[in-house]
C-alpha cells in the first residue's frame, strides 16, 4: 500500500493529475475492504473510511500548503478558521462511481451537478493571484484542488495504515494486496519486477 501512495505523491510532483486523481479515488475503496471482514469493498465501507481518514485532513493539507515565505500571521489565522469540507463520503463515493466507470464528473444522485477539481497553482497563471479553489462552490458545481485532495487521501491512507497494522481483518486481508515485487515472483517470473 504505501508504495501505491508513494506513486499517487510521485504522480502529483510531475503534474499526472488525471491519474493521480483516478489513483486517489480507489484508496479509500481499497483500504475499506482491506480492514473488513470479509475483505471485500462496499460503497458504505468507501464512504465511511473516508469519513474517518480523509475528510478530516483537509485543514491539515491546507495548513502544510502554505508557502514557507508567507507571514505567521497568515498561518495562525487560518489554523484559528473552522474549516468544513464538503465533500462527504457519500459525495465522494458517487463521484467515484461516475468517474472511474463511467468517465463522467457527474452523477444523478451528487447534490452538486459536477465535481471540478482544478490544477494547482491555475489561478496565479489566469488572474496573477493565488485564489483558493479548494471546496468553493460556484452555482451548483463544487470546486476541488486535485493535489490538496489527492494529498488528503494519501495523508489520510498514511494515518490509516499506522492504526491498522495490528487489525486482525487487515493483517489477513492484506496477504492477497496486489503489490511490486521487484526481483519477479517465484515460481512465475524471476528477476523482473512485476506486480501482482
Amino acid at each position: 500500500m504505501h508504495t501505491l501512495l508513494d506513486q499517487i505523491e510521485a504522480s502529483l510532483e510531475i503534474k499526472q493529475y488525471y491519474l493521480s486523481l483516478f489513483t486517489a479515488l480507489c484508496i479509500p475503496d481499497i483500504a475499506g475492504a482491506l480492514s473488513s471482514e470479509n475483505g471485500e469493498a462496499t460503497g458504505r465501507k468507501y464512504a465511511d473510511w473516508y469519513e474517518k481518514w480523509a475528510r478530516p485532513r483537509c485543514k491539515e493539507i491546507k495548513l502544510a500548503s502554505i508557502p514557507e515565505h508567507a507571514p505567521d500571521s497568515v498561518r495562525q489565522f487560518i489554523s484559528k478558521q473552522k474549516f468544513e469540507n464538503p465533500f462527504t463520503g457519500d459525495n465522494c463515493y458517487l463521484f467515484r462511481c461516475s468517474l472511474l466507470h463511467q468517465g463522467s464528473s457527474q452523477h444523478q444522485k451528487n447534490p452538486y451537478t459536477r465535481i471540478l477539481f482544478v490544477e494547482p497553482q491555475s489561478t496565479r497563471q489566469k488572474i496573477g493571484a493565488d485564489v483558493s479553489m479548494h471546496y468553493a462552490t460556484i452555482k451548483d458545481a463544487l470546486c476541488i484542488d486535485v493535489d490538496l485532495f489527492c494529498k488528503e487521501i494519501t495523508s489520510g491512507a498514511r494515518l490509516w495504515l499506522d492504526n491498522i497494522k495490528a487489525d486482525p481483518n487487515y493483517i489477513r486481508n492484506s496477504k492477497r494486496f496486489a503489490r511490486r515485487y521487484d526481483n519477479g515472483l517465484s515460481p512465475y517470473i524471476d528477476g523482473i519486477p512485476v506486480v501482482s
